[in-house]
């Protein structure tokens, strides 16, 4: 199936050649994105002169830095129009790495064609590398925390490795994205859960990066809650009306009997 791995940047001279050899090594007949948001250290200028001699590369320039969610949806955006089969969210810092890839494109091709393949660290066989105790523990916990507000049975919400299935893509509602940051993963998570797409999570281990500085902030952090727990209340909300009705249309019916 055609594959575009779509990679936004920002700042990643120091890591963007080594995933591209990753990826070109691991799954080499998968295209790849680039999606840079005007890197001042010469990440875009890198990746032009990359597309020059690997049509395999493609680049997508933006005017400045605004968010991993609307670098990704721009790269569906393109994908989509470019007649891609699945589409990769992939990090240019090492933390995914290239072998993992090749397994969770092997499970997007599989014969059940799950809508949404996750690269999970906290299903059985997943791992993190380069973690203290207190960063698993708070990963844990808000994806805990998101499987009980939203209803969804997926372990890793947050996970930023996976692989959508084009065809599904096409028929849900991307306008409906909220999340700019880092809540984006779960704000698509949701999408194609509440759409009724199947969802699998395949084991990866996860990579703390090696060179770069991490975009992972408080106020990203805050963001997600912010989101996640608005819209579990609404869930809530929406589920007490349900019953309410339920519970209204019964004692009608019994009155009429």
């Amino acid at each position: 199936m055609l594959t575009l791995v779509i990679i936004p940047t920002y700042n990643e001279i120091d890591s963007l050649p080594t995933t591209l050899e990753g990826i070109r090594h691991y799954v080499p007949q998968a295209h790849v994105l680039v999606v840079d948001d005007g890197s001042p250290d010469g990440t875009g200028d890198y990746a032009d002169e990359r597309c020059q001699t690997d049509d395999h590369v493609h680049v997508l320039h933006r005017s400045g830095k605004n968010g991993l969610g609307p670098a990704y949806l721009a790269g569906f955006s393109w994908a989509l129009a470019s007649g891609y089969e699945l589409l990769v969210e992939m990090d240019a810092d090492g933390s995914h790495r290239a072998q993992d890839l090749a397994l969770l494109v092997q499970r997007a091709q599989m014969v059940d064609e799950p809508d949404l393949v996750i690269g999970s660290r906290w299903v059985s066989g997943g791992a993190t590398q380069g973690w203290d105790t207190r960063r698993v523990v708070l990963s844990r916990a808000g994806n805990l925390y998101i499987s009980a507000m939203l209803g969804m049975h997926v372990r890793d919400a947050t996970a930023g490795f996976r692989v959508y299935r084009a065809s599904f893509l096409q028929g849900v509602g991307l306008g409906e994205v909220e999340a700019l940051g880092y809540g984006f993963q779960v704000n698509m998570t949701k999408i194609i859960d509440e759409a009724g797409g199947s969802i699998v999570e395949v084991p990866i281990t996860f990579v703390e990066r090696q060179a770069g500085q991490s975009k992972l902030s408080r106020g990203i952090v805050t963001e997600e809650l912010a989101l996640v727990t608005r819209w579990g209340l609404a869930r809530r909300s929406r589920q007490l009306r349900t019953a309410i009705g339920r519970v209204a249309r019964a004692a009608r019916y019994n009155r009429s009997r």
